[in-house]
């Protein structure tokens, strides 16, 4: 009685397909990665979509502060992160500081993230 063995082809072949696009350089990951953890926060993403959400895309810290339930120090805090990362831009009216979003920001990590 015969076997019949099964045959696996081990001819070599390419691991990997060709990229498509200029992957991001070291120094592109970096700021990337610091922008994505601006926004790994439940709290900032809120705060941002606030801002988003409100007249001309620009609030008062005095409005954000009841929404996300905060004290004035901690969401000062987390609008200073967004704004060191490039979301939003800070003016001072008075004794309050007010709040922009800056246009194009969020187009730019999204844009990152998309396949062309």
């Amino acid at each position: 009685m015969t076997t019949m063995l099964d045959v696996t082809d081990i001819t070599p072949r390419a691991c990997c397909a060709p990229l498509v696009r200029e992957p991001l350089t070291a120094e592109e990951a970096e700021q990337l990665a610091a922008t994505m953890k601006a926004l790994a926060d439940p709290t900032r993403l809120r705060l941002l979509s606030i801002v988003a959400a409100s007249e001309d895309s620009e609030a008062c810290v005095c409005d954000l502060i009841e929404p996300v339930g905060l004290s004035q120090p901690t969401v000062s805090h987390h609008l200073k992160i967004l704004t060191a990362a490039g979301f939003l831009t800070r003016s001072k009216r008075g004794t309050w500081a007010y709040f922009r979003l800056v246009p194009g920001a969020l187009d730019r990590v999204s844009q990152l993230l998309v396949a062309s």
